[in-house]
């Protein structure tokens, strides 16, 4: 089975072309076919088309709106250009699998799409106005370019978090607004987050019960997960994505007062302190400079420069208290793993995070830990380590895919 992964945002939609079925997924024997992005939709977009074993294409185009990117994307896959000999007209893609940020507490698994889960997801606009918007729009992009009769799937990104029990979901606020507006935590990355637990398991050829790991999804967007016995129990992210770990444009943790305060001082509405804290923020906030962690080490390294510094030290610092208190939370766990572009990538930063965790019984090898870049996996921790330390590549669209063949062949998923 063909199955096309969409991931819409408000201007950009990236792709993927898997071929999987319940037998590949059984194996573990899904192909990659091609992937990309269509970047500043509403304008000269940016594109970007890769086919597996070829070189990526890049051009620039007008993109009017999100069906017209999916079109774009789909008569370049069918085309003997692309080099995609599985893909030769609209017919062979089989399903179509859509990144869906907030499904609230009615989805807490994949589900195929019908009139009915569309109002659903409409349903949570109030959760997510930045992104369930998007992505319905996606949702309605595909439709409008295959017909109604390909079957969609919906992904969630708070699903994995359903588990989450109400001790650790609910803010001490009075219990009526829990009630009356659904107000708790629910957490985001949980594709992700699934994905590395899965793989973890996969490394150590453990039961799905005896996956007792904190995951650290770190990118421009971070958080992180306590994972017990396979389910997510607790994790940083709140009731929006703005919550927990300092990012790259985000707070992370502040004080609520701070919004009035801020707005009283500089004459803005809540409105634009929100969006100072999620754009404003973060790691270029601190820097004033970027919110690229690479170009903040170089910029450390190269020219000592003491707010990037700064804002490197406070991203290590706020990870390593999450750490420690995930880890006073469920009474220890068996590994600690790094993914995203930045805990995959940057062993300077897994390093840091690490510092002081010897007490946990933490020890990195600095061998290992420098090999582990650029997408590979593996232990970055010494042997006999009792907290075992490892990076782990997330692969959020494949899980979407496999998601997408259980679905659309009634198979049990598998969180």
């Amino acid at each position: 089975m063909n199955v096309l992964v969409l991931n819409c945002g408000s201007s950009t939609v990236k792709f993927q072309l898997i071929a999987t079925d319940l037998e590949s997924i059984a194996q573990n024997a899904d192909r990659r076919l091609a992937r990309g992005a269509v970047e500043r939709i509403g304008g000269e977009a940016i594109i970007t088309l890769h086919a597996e074993g070829r070189e990526a294409l890049k051009s620039t185009a007008p993109v009017r709106d999100a069906r017209a990117a999916v079109d774009l994307i789909i008569r370049w896959a069918c085309s003997e250009n692309s080099g995609i000999a599985e893909v030769r007209s609209v017919a062979d893609v089989h399903a179509i699998g859509h990144r869906v940020v907030h499904g609230g507490e009615r989805f807490t698994h994949s589900v195929l799409i019908t009139d009915e889960v569309v109002r659903g997801i409409e349903d949570c606009i109030d959760l997510a106005p930045l992104h369930n918007p998007a992505n319905l729009k996606g949702i309605t992009a595909a439709r409008e370019v295959f017909g109604v009769g390909i079957p969609e799937v919906a992904v969630f990104d708070t699903a994995f978090h359903q588990t989450l029990p109400d001790y650790a979901y609910l803010y001490g606020l009075p219990y009526q607004y829990y009630r009356r507006h659904r107000i708790r935590r629910y957490g985001f990355h949980g594709t992700s987050h699934r994905y590395i637990a899965y793989r973890y398991r996969q490394l150590r050829n453990i039961a799905r019960g005896e996956t007792n790991v904190i995951t650290l999804h770190l990118g421009n967007g971070c958080s992180a997960a306590l994972i017990r016995g396979g389910d997510s129990v607790d994790t940083s992210m709140g009731l929006t994505p703005l919550e927990g770990l300092m990012m790259g444009t985000r707070s992370g943790d502040i004080d609520p007062a701070i919004v009035d305060f801020i707005a009283a001082k500089e004459g803005l509405t809540a409105q634009e302190v929100e969006t100072l804290l999620n754009k404003q923020s973060g790691l270029i906030g601190i820097s004033g400079l970027t919110n690229d962690m690479r170009e903040l080490l170089d910029e450390a390294r190269e020219n000592d420069d003491r707010r990037a510094r700064l804002a490197i030290e406070i991203f290590c610092y706020r990870i390593r208290k999450y750490i420690g208190s995930y880890l006073a939370a469920m009474g220890g766990a068996d590994a600690l793993i790094f993914a995203g572009g930045i805990g995959e990538n940057s062993a300077e930063v897994r390093e840091r995070i690490c510092e002081g965790l010897q007490w946990f019984g933490l020890e990195i090898d600095a061998e290992r830990n420098a090999l582990q870049t650029g997408g590979r996996e593996g232990l970055i921790s010494r042997d006999g380590s009792r907290l075992a330390a490892y990076v782990i590549p997330t692969d959020e669209e494949l899980l979407i895919a496999r998601d997408t063949v259980r679905c659309v062949r009634g198979a049990p998923q598998r969180f």
